[in-house]
């Protein structure tokens, strides 16, 4: 099977269940950021995995999300009412709750939020915080998308919830590492 079809030359790209819209739809906009989410969040895997002390947990919450975002991406791309619909997962509720869980989870192990902090540190928590600003975009393309047509309004939650995971999964990162965060300082006061 070739992978290039030349069916997306005229500016179309198909959605599950061959109906055809525009690249620039909402709803390719959407799951298109989600794909990029899921790529920044394995960049950080790869970052964590080749640091001098792998997390072998954050390894496996970071892979259960890239698993995660391909259901989320299936749920975009397959529009409510089509008979494709049984052949995925809605992200629902308990998916939500299953991120908050992780949430507290993480926090446990971040120091104290006090404020707004740079993000950076190490490479694994510097990719996690730009996987962060990901999961806010991808969250704002799926409110653009509920607009303008019907979607899945968990989604949208989900997102949410994965954006302050990743924030706090990236604090976790630099505190097992030892590194120290950097508040924000205002007009940048000492």
């Amino acid at each position: 099977m070739k992978l290039y079809t030349k069916t997306g030359d005229g500016g179309t790209t198909g959605l599950y269940g061959a109906d055809r819209v525009s690249k620039t739809h909402p709803r390719v906009e959407a799951y298109g950021t989600v794909d990029e989410l899921n790529s920044a969040i394995g960049l950080a895997r790869a970052h964590n995995t080749r640091s001098h002390k792998p997390d072998a947990t954050l390894d496996a919450d970071l892979e259960y999300l890239q698993n995660a975002l391909f259901d989320l991406g299936a749920d975009l791309a397959t529009r409510p009412g089509t008979i494709y619909e049984k052949k995925i997962s809605r992200i629902d509720a308990e998916d939500a709750a299953f991120l908050e869980a992780m949430i507290d989870r993480y926090q446990e192990a971040a120091p104290p939020f006090t404020g707004f902090v740079h993000p950076g540190g190490t490479p694994a928590a510097a990719t996690l915080h730009i996987a962060r600003t990901v999961a806010r975009r991808a969250e704002r393309e799926v409110i653009r998308l509920l607009e303008v047509e019907e979607a899945n309004k968990e989604v949208q939650i989900y997102l949410n919830r994965l954006s302050d995971l990743l924030f706090v999964m990236a604090r976790a990162a630099n505190q097992a590492a030892g590194i120290e965060e950097h508040a924000w300082l205002v007009k940048g006061r000492r």
